[in-house]
């Protein structure tokens, strides 16, 4: 993987289970998870490197996002998580340097798009599903470790002298601490700027009484009372959570995915590559049958959370390891009634516990959506299923092309053959948008993806949400904004193949940079300080050779020698 030899990087899976992990332990008592972080040194996913010090490599990060997501489905029971280190004296040093120093750039922008993603899951559980996490810091925190224990929402770390939070980036690599540890400081814990500013450049940062002073942590606590401490605050959390207490949890059962040639299959999901045209066609299709009477009782098949996990999968696999597809063109077919019959009962049943896990992991997986380096493309034709929770997929992606009427004279035999589903019948293709579509599905703006595309716009936006529940055809879509073009067929598939062509020859780079700035309006937010601000410029600051240069800091960390920098100022 290093950056000289060009090293092919391995394809990476990232669906895995508690049976599989080296680097995590779980342990449930009642109401109170403990997971602890426990590297195996010998571990990596790739050769080149030790994970010491509990450092760690996109293999730890995908073991963790699979315990928090297996958390929430899977025990109800858990009002509280509190993560801690299986160190001696060490909680975690953060990312493996020399895993960073060796890689190529793309991965190392989507393994901190990736842990991000993750950090901002936990405290989504937090939130939103009454499983308050703690850090219980029983050695340093240092970088990505204590970006980790940021995530959570109380921070404990043992006073014994020697113990400290540190984000040693900057002084160290000449980089930026890029798992949200700059935004973080200040706008969650709200660390005043001067003194978040030493903490940045302070290698060794700081312990004991200066770091809850500050705001770093919560408390700074005797080796003999963490354990007593932390039980406390883990035990006030759990008391005042939400979380059902008999509820029977839901198994996250392995995925069915068929990989054939250059096509991915799930039952409700199907992606087709093209490799010549450097895109993918991505296709969902809508359920079967009737919502059941009980989501629970159905467990992983139940229609929305097998498409989202499916979908979910789907865009890491294509994100990590498919670099070279720029344009995914999105579709959905099915039957809309039974679309918005979903629709229907996640927002009435939203408040049962495995329904709001569904709805909140639908919207994180949107949210993944919106911050992928991805032109998409959503197509609309007669068979679309682009309805209620469907149709943010549609109003996710950068155009929306929409078919007007039939196709009159195309052979339906050889219609969209690899798309997952049936040829469409003879009917004008519709969109149906509800409630769920106007907030139950927040952007990381905090914004609703309608009140996204109409900002500034109150009036397009009022005219919209007077139409909800109403099936909108082509002429009506055009009309309210919803579609970038509507066309005949005549027009349809050329218009739309040269608009692919053309995607397809336009810079990479500045793509990325164009579809970020477009996607993310009105107000700011933590997530899109992360992913906007300090993402854009950690991708700069990865390539330059202060950082990644033969002479950058990066590259010289553990040799005790300083990095040579270019002083002039960009």
């Amino acid at each position: 993987m290093s950056e000289t030899t060009h090293s092919a990087p391995p394809v990476v899976r990232f669906a895995t289970s508690p049976d599989r992990y080296r680097h995590w332990k779980l342990e449930v008592d009642g109401a109170v998870a403990t997971v602890t972080l426990r590297v195996d040194e010998h571990g990596g996913l790739v050769p080149g490197y030790e994970l010491k010090m509990n450092s760690y490599d996109l293999g730890v990060d995908i073991e963790l996002y699979d315990l928090v997501q297996r958390l929430r489905f899977e025990h109800p029971e858990v009002k509280a998580v509190v993560v801690t280190g299986g160190l001696e004296r060490m909680f975690c040093a953060g990312a493996n340097i020399r895993m960073l120093a060796q890689s190529t750039h793309a991965w190392k922008v989507n393994f901190c798009k990736f842990t991000n993603e993750t950090r901002n899951g936990i405290e989504d559980a937090t939130e939103h599903s009454g499983q308050t996490w703690i850090a219980a810091l029983n050695g340093t925190a240092a970088g990505g470790g204590y970006e980790l224990a940021l995530a959570c929402d109380q921070i404990v770390l043992v006073d014994d002298g020697s113990s400290a939070v540190s984000l040693p980036e900057v002084p160290l690599l000449g980089v930026l601490p890029g798992t949200g540890g700059l935004t973080r400081v200040v706008d969650k814990r709200h660390v005043r700027k001067d003194r978040a500013d030493l903490f940045a450049t302070k290698s060794e940062g700081f312990r004991g009484r200066t770091a809850v002073e500050w705001g770093l942590v919560d408390a700074s606590v005797p080796r003999n009372a963490l354990d007593e401490e932390v039980a406390r605050r883990a035990a006030a959390a759990a008391a005042t959570s939400r979380r059902p207490s008999g509820a029977k949890g839901v198994a996250l059962t392995p995925l069915d995915r068929k990989d054939e040639g250059d096509t991915i299959t799930y039952p409700y999901l199907s992606a087709r590559i093209d490799r010549a045209g450097r895109l993918v066609e991505i296709t969902v299709t809508g359920p079967h049958d009737a919502p059941p009477a009980d989501p629970a009782a159905q467990g992983a098949d139940y229609w929305p959370l097998a498409v989202t996990r499916a979908l979910d999968d789907l865009i890491l696999h294509l994100r990590t390891n498919e670099l070279d597809l720029g344009i995914w063109v999105l579709r959905a077919a099915g039957d809309h009634e039974r679309v918005l019959a979903y629709d229907a009962q996640l927002r009435e049943m939203a408040g049962d516990w495995f329904v709001n896990e569904v709805r909140h992991y639908y919207k994180r997986t949107l949210k993944r959506l919106d911050v992928t380096s991805r032109s998409l493309i959503a197509v609309i034709e007669p068979g679309t299923a682009f309805a209620g929770l469907l149709a943010e997929l549609a109003l996710a992606a950068d155009r929306q092309y929409m078919l007007e009427g039939v196709y009159e004279d195309r052979d339906d035999d050889a219609a969209l053959p690899l798309h997952g589903y049936a040829p469409p019948p003879p009917v004008p293709a519709t969109i149906v948008l509800t409630l769920s579509n106007d907030g139950d599905y927040p952007m990381g703006n905090g914004l609703s993806r309608l009140q996204s595309r109409f900002w500034g716009h109150d009036d397009d936006l009022q005219a919209v949400r007077a139409r909800l529940g109403e099936p909108l055809d082509a002429a009506a879509a055009v009309e309210l904004g919803l579609v970038t073009l509507a066309l005949d067929d005549i027009d349809f598939e050329e218009e739309l193949r040269i608009v692919l062509e053309e995607r397809a020859s336009l810079s990479p780079d500045a793509l990325t940079g164009m579809e970020a700035n477009h996607r993310f309006v009105g107000p700011e937010t933590l997530e899109t300080k992360i992913f906007g601000r300090l993402t854009a410029w950690q991708n700069w600051i990865f390539i330059r050779p202060n950082a990644s240069g033969p002479d950058g800091a990066l590259r010289r960390y553990g040799t005790g020698r300083k990095g040579d920098y270019d002083l002039g100022r960009v």
